[in-house]
């Protein structure tokens, strides 16, 4: 039995883990629920699931999910909220592993407690890996503590490796679906709305990641952690535009063989394969051999799409480059939805930001955090 502590436990990849949980029952339970704001969801599976402790974002939702837990005659749960609350179940006694799948940063300092504390991760954060992979791998690797991709091009990329020594990997290649604009004008995108750029040809996702998706800066930031995840420096890692989204990622060796990794469009298998690696139990997650009829692989437009382009660039810097190109991202994609800035002026804030970043490493989750708060004032300032 394999006790989880969930980071994001409301969000879609913490309720595929749960629906996991919930199909393997002999082999996972829950220990620790990390819920963010939605009470509602959190009191659902904390009176379902029964956890050690579940943790909200406030000490006022804290206060309220104590007293609708009581009302339940749901005992002997405690109740965290904030930093300390997610921390809190990251390193929870109990827990044997820790999926961490809060967005953005603000699960980073649970993660690398999680590791400092000896726990097994699985990452479905990329903000955590472009931000302080670094830090985090370096801390890995000196405790002996696997971190397993959840994202399902990193998950692809790591069963591709497993067959092959890691001196042997000439290229690491992620695929992108090419986002909703792949065939569109160029001159047409400044006029792009947040409908449009809303409506993903492929995955249903949250809306920064589908804007994200969009600009194809998603894979940007899937390069960066490539090479953290990977050690691998950026020059070997490639990016193909892959629109039926059916290869997930592939991997070529030395020898010229590449291979494949597929599998339907269901994050429910990445998430079971990192709960149960190095088994593979079985599911019923299997993928239908006639869609593979038609398979298209382009090189990426980086004229069309310059966030992809600048994010190589800042995967060859590191350090404060990787946290300014997501903190930047972040703040412009906000402004795009609001509609305060036309879909080209995510790449050109982005850009803006990275001219006036210093090539730094930061040494630690504090100075990662105070980068990340620097490159977002400097990025709202440019769009006040």
């Amino acid at each position: 039995m394999k006790r989880l502590a969930i980071l994001g436990s409301t969000g879609s990849i913490g309720q595929s883990t749960l629906s996991i949980v919930e199909q393997f029952p002999e082999r996972y339970s829950v220990t620790a629920l990390a819920a963010g704001r939605n009470v509602d969801e959190a009191l659902a599976q904390a009176v379902h699931w029964r956890p050690k402790v579940v943790s909200v974002a406030t000490a006022e939702l804290a206060d309220q999910l104590a007293a609708r837990l009581r009302e339940a005659g749901a005992s002997g749960i405690d109740v965290a909220h904030g930093t300390e609350g997610t921390v809190a179940c990251s390193t929870h006694a109990d827990a044997d592993f820790v999926v961490s799948a809060i967005v953005g940063v603000a699960g980073l300092e649970a993660t690398h407690a999680a590791i400092l504390a000896g726990k097994p991760v699985g990452l479905a954060n990329k903000e955590c890996m472009v931000a302080a992979g670094e830090i985090l791998t370096a801390a890995a690797r000196a405790g002996n503590v696997p971190i397993l991709p959840i994202d399902s091009e990193h998950n692809a990329v790591h069963q591709c490796m497993r067959v092959g020594e890691h001196k042997e990997v000439r290229y690491i290649w992620l695929t992108a679906s090419g986002g909703p604009f792949r065939q569109t004008p160029i001159e047409a995108f400044a006029s792009i709305s947040p409908e449009q750029a809303l409506k993903h040809p492929t995955w249903v996702m949250g809306r920064r990641i589908t804007i994200d998706s969009a600009t194809m800066l998603n894979k940007g930031l899937e390069v960066i952690e490539a090479c953290r995840l990977f050690d691998v420096p950026p020059s070997q890692v490639r990016v193909t535009v892959h629109p039926q989204s059916t290869v997930h990622s592939l991997v070529e060796y030395v020898d010229g063989s590449i291979l494949a990794q597929i599998s339907v469009t269901d994050m429910r298998l990445p998430i079971l394969y990192a709960l149960a690696y190095p088994e593979r139990p079985a599911s019923n997650l299997t993928f239908d051999l006639a869609a593979l009829r038609h398979l298209d692989f382009d090189p990426p437009d980086f004229e069309r799409f310059p966030c992809l382009r600048l994010a190589f660039e800042a995967a060859e810097k590191g350090g404060a480059h990787c946290i300014a190109l997501n903190a930047a991202d972040e703040v412009a994609v906000e402004a795009f939805l609001d509609r305060r800035i036309p879909f080209t002026g995510i790449a050109d804030t982005i850009a803006r930001v990275l001219a006036d970043t210093p090539e730094t490493h930061p040494a630690t989750i504090a100075e990662v955090l105070a980068e990340d708060r620097q490159a977002r004032e400097r990025a709202r300032a440019l769009l006040n």
